[in-house]
């Protein structure tokens, strides 16, 4: 019996899970995956890591070696870049990066994964030398290389989401002068309420790195290298420039083939099908459907692209799937230099984005009863819960604290997507030991503050 073929587009999360999942539940599969880049799968996501010399080797910093998948069967080919999809007779159309030709593969199904790309600032100067973009291998050993040349002493960080703040830290430990820039007015605004942005640009200025929100980027300026940033706020001086300014979904190649939103995401349907027989797109490059929200919107993280990848291999074969993707609540963390904090579902402005009404509440405390000093042991702990001010079905939050809770943020995930209330978290039964946590759990506390109830 021949062997159905499964082309898997982009080698990145999505990507792997595909394979992982497609290797442990079917036989007689004819499986290819095609990645534009050289190296196949680097987690960006651990870029800080290698930066700050805490990986065993930048060549580690992978999903996956293509012999893992090879030995098994699968074509994985690297270099090779999908530019159409040919649905009438159910071929991809593919470069080879290194000799230019195309070629075309049969496939009787297509797993999209083509990710996103990250944004290059349209300003002048860009096209200058050490100017780096935060994302994938050849950045992040240019990147690395910088922070270990003594005659680069000033580095401008662009964007103060979760990369620039990842990229600040690293310059900063490796003893860099280094300005973090944003068009926001608080960094990881898109991420944290501003309880918890102001907590950590506190911090960030006392760890030594210039602060400037609120700033129009204009110019990068020099002869041949860049020498300076030019914004609205003033001009800084910059020996390397990197920039995390977002990124936008990598789908131009399926216009006019694709479903696109404006934006240029790929549309889905609730079986994560495309408008295209046969064809499924999972990733950054899609709108998942929010639990929180309730609503599609976009939750550019690896965990949501794995369990995008999971259902669609586990329905891939269904004429009609036996149920529609339930849905994500989209869950992170990062530590920003002494601080960590975690968050979940929707913060204030992800809520006002999507349309959806919030009540909110604000927890500060200790992690440990009173009768334990405040201090490293006792540290200070901060809780928001967003809930629905007529329900009080919970709807997102975040925790924060030099103490690493972030587990914290994985209570919250799982009280929003089982759609529990305020009032189930102020009453689950966590445990208590003294050296940990109180009478009440963290949690608890949170939830009961924000019913009104008197602090324990």
């Amino acid at each position: 019996m021949p062997k159905t073929k499964v082309v898997v587009v982009g080698a990145s999360h999505g990507g792997h899970q595909a394979i992982l999942e497609l290797l442990h539940r079917y036989d007689n599969l004819d499986i290819t995956m095609f990645e534009a880049g050289d190296f196949v799968s680097f987690m960006s996501c651990g870029m800080e890591l290698y930066l700050e010399n805490s990986v065993t080797d930048v060549n580690d910093v992978r999903n996956f070696e293509p012999k893992q998948f090879t030995d098994q069967g699968v074509h994985v080919l690297n270099n090779h870049e999908v530019t159409k999809i040919n649905a009438d007779k159910k071929t991809v159309t593919v470069k080879d990066a290194k000799s230019g030709e195309l070629a075309d593969y049969d496939y009787d199904k297509l797993i999209l994964s083509s990710g996103v790309t990250p944004n290059n600032l349209p300003i002048p100067g860009t096209d200058l030398e050490n100017v780096a973009l935060m994302r994938g291998y050849d950045w992040a050993t240019t990147i690395k290389s910088k922070l270990e040349d003594s005659s680069v002493k000033n580095i401008t960080i662009i964007g103060a989401g979760y990369i620039g703040i990842e990229a600040a830290e690293a310059s900063r430990k490796a003893g860099k002068n280094v300005t973090l820039l944003d068009m926001l007015d608080r960094p990881l605004g898109a991420y944290l309420d501003s309880e918890m942005t102001d907590i950590l640009n506190k911090h960030l200025e006392d760890k030594g790195i210039n602060v400037v929100m609120g700033a129009t980027i204009k110019s990068f300026d020099g002869d041949g290298a860049v020498k300076a940033v030019t914004t609205d706020k003033g001009t800084f001086d910059s020996d390397f420039v990197i920039q995390a300014a977002g990124v936008k979904p990598n789908t131009d190649w399926l216009k006019g083939i694709v479903n696109l939103t404006d934006r240029g995401f790929i549309e889905t349907n609730e079986y994560l099908q495309t408008n295209l027989p046969d064809v499924y797109a999972v990733g950054d490059a899609t709108l998942t459907y929010s639990i929180a929200a309730q609503a599609k919107m976009p939750i550019a993280l690896a965990t949501v692209a794995r369990r995008q990848a999971r259902y669609v291999t586990q329905h891939l074969f269904e004429k009609q799937p036996s149920v529609p993707f339930k849905g994500l609540v989209g869950s992170s963390a990062l530590s920003v230099f002494d601080y960590h904090f975690a968050t979940s579902g929707l913060n204030e402005a992800s809520a006002k984005r999507n349309g959806v009404t919030v009540a909110s509440s604000f927890y500060e405390d200790t992690l440990r009863p009173s009768y334990v000093p405040e201090g490293e042991d006792n540290p200070k702990v901060y809780v928001k819960i967003l809930f629905d001010p007529q329900t009080h079905r919970l709807l997102g939050g975040g925790v924060l604290s030099t103490y690493d809770i972030t587990a914290e943020g994985n209570v919250l995930a799982l009280a929003i997507q089982n759609e529990m209330k305020v009032e189930d978290l102020a009453e689950a039964d966590f445990f208590f030991q003294p050296g940990f946590d109180r009478q009440w759990s963290l949690m608890n506390l949170a939830a009961q503050h924000a019913l009104g109830e008197s602090k324990f």
